[in-house]
């Protein structure tokens, strides 16, 4: 006995034909329908008649004579998600920009947990729902990571040698992902932490010369080479110099990554037809990227042992043998003798220091910029640091700077209310049916919205303050994470694999400064972010500084 399913408000639109007369019971019926309409929730789905009346027994779809509908939690018929009217040309462009974080919370606050938009030609659907999100960042069946997809937003950096840039079908991603992860793992970045302590550091020559001549300082162009300094570091043992003097550039190789990340944005919010333009932005990406591959590569030569003993994968200790992350890459073997092919260990040592350095200095100048707008945080943190530095040239351990209580609140903290990252687009493999009933066609871009998730006040009590002080509640770290509420480094197979490294290291600098100096709100004007870049960085948010007597 055959029966029509339909999903949808038109019945004609996404029909199937069903045989039933090999099912025994309903839960096996909507079991088969979950999966041949895709439900990310199989438990969500029921049936309705055409009358809507809920349909509780396989005896009941058999009896009924219409076509079957099948919804999500029968509140609803699936549909696609809602977003604003859409302008010509533009799309929404305009109820995007220039606030495109105050937007999305406006926009999830008018049309719901999810919301489709039109910029400039190009369609992503968001959502601020920890349920959907968790099924997003899942590389399943439903949904993945393509960024050589021309709608993707890091299509513009798609370097398919890479670990974080590459397509998760990409040949690279598996050996990748073998060798990249052990480099950042927590007993690695214990190998570095004397590495990260040096370059962190390096900036008391110049933050001295400004505390002395009373200059406040525009925070993110410091943060920016003090987080290039702490990669560069780790990543190719070098040290960039960059606090000779309070006005000492960026080195050669950090301004072209500067350079390449901002063409890569421009880049990535044109229309699709300029990059056939024989100038512009396009051009120049191209060139820009060639100089950092072969810069990067030049420092690369200088740091790895060509002529040292392979390194075991396997091995928990062989990290200590490796001078710098390159170094391991270069010589790491797996149990069958295998290494990394030289062109991905180039290509992840290139993202790891871009990736690493944009990501953190965002994440540094925001916990700064906590430091001075929430009063009583800045002398917490100080009274905890003292009460663990016994000494005023004390060597951090991993397990040390982890342990300071406050310092760890205040950081997540940071990450929930301030987090750099504002978005991770995945892929939609065939049409799919998210909780809710939001209906996504096959090879849809599908966005997390990190900061609208972090302050979704229907899963975060008080979400608009800063609160160090929630996290000390037992479990609530790992509950969010599980629900989807709290994913500042992202999650599933696609997570960010440099969390250890960007969690020490904004530890170790908050540790260090605040111990040496107090800083106080010195911005002129409101603080504004910067809607155009890769990741959510202050541009004018300025502190003073001063040296503290004791």
């Amino acid at each position: 006995m055959y029966k029509e399913f339909y999903i949808g408000y038109k019945n004609d639109e996404h029909s199937r034909s069903l045989d039933l007369s090999s099912f025994t019971s309903l839960e096996q019926l909507t079991k088969t329908l979950a999966e041949v309409y895709a439900f990310a929730d199989t438990r969500s789905l029921c049936l309705v008649n055409q009358k809507g009346s809920h349909l509780s027994s396989l005896q009941d779809v058999l009896e009924t004579e219409d076509k079957v509908e099948l919804r999500a939690a029968c509140d609803e018929s699936i549909r696609e998600p809602p977003g604003p009217r859409l302008v010509p040309f533009v799309g929404n462009r305009y109820e995007l920009y220039p606030d495109v974080l105050g937007n999305y919370d406006r926009l999830f606050s008018l049309y719901g947990p999810m919301i489709k938009t039109v910029n400039m030609g190009t369609t992503i659907y968001h959502t601020n729902d920890p349920e959907i999100a968790r099924h997003l960042l899942r590389e399943d069946k439903l949904f993945t990571k393509t960024t050589s997809d021309a709608s993707h937003p890091l299509h513009y950096m798609a370097d398919q040698d890479c670990l974080f840039t590459c397509d998760s079908a990409s040949p690279a991603f598996a050996p990748s992902h073998k060798f990249v992860p052990p480099t950042m793992s927590p007993r690695a970045i214990a190998h570095f932490m004397p590495l990260i302590q040096d370059a962190a550091q390096s900036i008391f020559p110049a933050f001295d010369q400004l505390a002395d001549a009373d200059l406040a300082v525009n925070v993110y162009q410091y943060m920016f080479k003090l987080a290039a300094q702490i990669i560069w570091r780790v990543v190719l043992n070098q040290d960039l110099k960059h606090f000779e003097s309070p006005k000492t550039p960026p080195s050669v190789p950090i301004r072209l990554f500067g350079q390449y990340l901002s063409l890569m944005k421009k880049s990535s919010m044109q229309p699709q037809w300029f990059k056939y333009l024989p100038f512009g932005d396009h051009t120049k990406l191209k060139s820009v990227r060639q100089q950092v591959l072969d810069t990067t590569e030049e420092a690369m030569n200088v740091s790895v042992k060509k002529d040292g003993p392979p390194l075991s994968l396997s091995d928990p200790k062989a990290m200590q043998n490796a001078t710098c992350v390159a170094d391991f890459l270069y010589r790491a073997r797996d149990n069958d003798g295998k290494g990394l092919p030289y062109d991905l260990v180039l290509g992840n040592v290139v993202v790891s220091c871009g990736a690493g350095f944009t990501t953190s200095s965002s994440l540094l100048s925001w916990a700064l910029y906590a430091l001075v707008r929430y009063p009583g945080n800045q002398e917490r943190l100080f009274e905890e640091i003292v009460s663990h530095r016994v000494e005023t040239d004390k060597r951090w351990t991993y397990e040390e700077i982890h342990g300071m209580k406050f310092l760890d609140c205040f950081v997540k903290e940071v990450l929930r209310l301030h987090s750099p990252s504002f978005q991770t687009a995945r892929n939609a493999k065939q049409d799919a049916v998210l909780p809710g009933g939001y209906l996504i066609p096959k090879g849809s871009i599908v966005i997390a919205c990190f900061p609208s998730l972090h302050k979704n006040p229907a899963h975060w009590e008080n979400p608009l303050r800063f609160d160090p002080d929630r996290w000390l509640q037992q479990g609530l770290a790992a509950q969010m994470a599980r629900q989807g509420s709290y994913t500042p480094f992202a999650a599933g197979g696609r997570g960010c694999v440099g969390f250890n490294l960007a969690l020490t290291q904004v530890k170790i600098v908050l540790a260090e400064l605040v111990y040496r100096y107090e800083f106080d709100d010195s911005s002129p004007e409101a603080v504004m972010y910067d809607p155009e870049f890769l990741v959510v960085r202050p541009l004018n948010f300025y502190a003073g500084i001063t040296k503290r007597a004791h």
